[in-house]
C-alpha cells in the first residue's frame, strides 16, 4: 500500500463511531456472518460497558478511544481508556505505581489500552484488513505521542497477542511476558475421551469431583442465546454481587450491564446455573469466541463440595468439545485448575514509561520476571495432570 496520510483521532464515546465502522476493524470476520474471534472487541460488548456505566464517570476508567483514519475511512481503532487507579487490569502495576510515586512522580492518570475487567487474550490494535503495518504503526505512535503531549506517566496495552507484543516490541514498547491456565481441546470426542489422556489418579479425582458436585440435590443447565430469560439474570445478578464484593470491594460490572446484555450480547454468552427446589443456588457465566470459550465469573448462594469446579471447568470442558471449541480461557490466577486440565499458558502485555531512569528500571525488572515465568511455566506443565507422554505430544 502507498504511503498516505493518517489522521489520529481521540474519541471519548463509543456512539461516536460508526458501530459497523468500529466492527470492520475489530471482527471482519463476523462481516458474513461468523462468530467473532474476539467477543470483547466488538463494538457491542464495549457499548454496553460504556451504556450501562461500568466505564466512564466515577469508574476510574474513562473513555478515550484511539482511532486512525485514511482519506476518511477508519483504518484502525484500539479500547483505549485514561485510568486513575490500577483496577480491573489482571495484569497488574501496583508495585511500579508504589515506586513511582515513592520516588515523587505522579503515575496516576495513565492510559490503558485493554478491555475493561477482561483478563480474555485477543487484539488489542484493531486493523482493518490491508492497512495492518500502517495501522499498527499510526496507533502505537499515536498512542504515546498522546502521553507525551499530555505528561501522562506511561501507557500500557495488556492481553493483547503474542504478535502485537514482538510488533509492538519492534517499535520500542517494553514488552511483558505472564500466564494463565487455559485448557485446549486436542480434538476430544467427549468428556471422557479428555479424562483418558489423564493419569490415573488425576482421572479418578475429576471424576469423583464431577459426582460429588451433581449430588447437590438438584440440576444443571447450560443456557446460550434466545435460552437466556431476564430472570435467569435476577439470579445471577446475586451470585455476581457477592463474588465481586468479595473479591473487589464492589462489583465492577452493575445491574444494568446484564439488562443490556440480555439484549444485544446473548448470543455471545453460555450461563452455567445449577438449581435446586425451584430456586437457582450458583451460576458460571462464559462468552464464546469463534475458537474459545471464556470463563468470567461465578457466583453462588449456597456453598456445595466441588460446584466451583463442576460450574466454573467442567461445564466449560463439555461445552467446548460439544461446539468443536480449541481451547478455554478460564480467567486469571489460580494454579488449582492444573490438577483439572488446565495447563499454563503464556499471556502478553505492552508498557510505556516516560520516565527514561524508571523505564530502564522497569525493563531490566521484565526481563527477569520473563525468565522466571517461563521456567514456571515448565515447571508447572510437568506437574499437569496429563500422562507424560500426552505432555511431550502437546509440546
Amino acid at each position: 500500500m502507498a504511503e498516505q496520510e493518517i489522521e489520529i483521532r481521540v474519541v471519548d464515546a463509543l456512539s461516536k463511531i460508526d458501530a459497523s465502522d468500529w466492527d470492520s476493524c475489530a471482527c471482519p470476520e463476523a462481516a458474513t456472518g461468523d462468530r467473532p474471534n474476539d467477543p470483547f472487541t466488538t463494538y457491542r460488548f464495549l457499548s454496553a460497558l460504556e451504556d450501562s456505566g461500568s466505564v466512564g464517570t466515577g469508574t476510574g476508567w474513562h473513555p478515550h478511544y484511539l482511532t486512525a483514519y485514511a482519506q476518511g475511512q477508519l483504518i484502525a481503532c484500539a479500547p483505549m481508556y485514561l485510568k486513575s487507579h490500577s483496577q480491573g487490569e489482571y495484569i497488574f502495576d501496583h508495585n511500579w505505581a508504589h515506586a513511582y510515586e515513592r520516588a515523587g512522580g505522579r503515575y496516576y492518570p495513565k492510559l490503558q489500552i485493554a478491555v475493561p475487567h477482561t483478563p480474555a487474550t485477543g487484539r488489542r490494535f484493531l486493523i482493518r484488513p490491508g492497512f495492518e503495518e500502517a495501522g499498527f504503526s499510526a496507533l502505537v505512535q499515536g498512542a504515546v505521542q498522546l502521553a507525551q503531549n499530555n505528561r501522562i506517566s506511561s501507557l500500557h496495552v495488556t492481553f493483547c497477542t503474542k504478535e502485537e507484543a514482538k510488533r509492538g516490541g519492534d517499535l520500542g514498547l517494553m514488552a511483558r511476558t505472564t500466564q494463565q491456565f487455559h485448557w485446549l481441546n486436542h480434538g476430544y470426542e467427549s468428556f471422557d475421551d479428555f479424562l483418558s489422556t489423564l493419569s490415573s489418579r488425576k482421572r479418578k479425582n475429576i471424576r469423583k469431583e464431577r459426582a460429588q458436585a451433581k449430588a447437590f440435590g438438584g440440576t444443571i443447565e447450560t443456557l446460550t442465546g434466545d435460552q437466556i430469560r431476564p430472570e435467569h439474570w435476577d439470579a445471577f445478578w446475586v451470585f455476581y454481587q457477592d463474588t465481586g464484593a468479595r473479591k473487589w470491594g464492589t462489583p465492577y460490572l452493575t445491574r444494568r450491564f446484564f439488562d443490556i446484555a440480555q439484549d444485544s450480547l446473548r448470543d455471545d454468552m453460555a450461563l452455567v446455573l445449577a438449581r435446586r427446589d425451584g430456586q437457582y443456588v450458583a451460576g458460571a457465566l462464559n462468552f464464546i469466541g469463534a475458537d474459545a470459550l471464556f470463563g468470567r465469573y461465578w457466583g453462588c448462594t449456597e456453598h456445595h463440595p466441588c460446584l466451583h469446579f463442576e460450574l466454573c471447568y467442567y461445564q466449560a470442558i463439555d461445552f467446548a468439545i460439544a461446539r468443536g471449541l480449541g481451547r478455554v480461557e478460564a480467567g486469571a490466577q489460580g494454579e488449582h485448575k492444573l490438577a483439572r486440565g488446565y495447563l499454563p499458558s503464556l499471556t502478553h502485555s505492552l508498557h510505556w514509561v516516560g520516565d527514561p531512569g524508571f523505564a530502564d528500571a522497569i525493563a531490566q525488572y521484565l526481563r527477569a520476571e520473563q525468565a522466571a515465568v517461563e521456567e514456571d511455566v515448565e515447571i508447572l506443565t510437568a506437574y499437569g495432570p496429563f500422562r507424560k507422554a500426552n505432555v511431550e505430544e502437546q509440546e
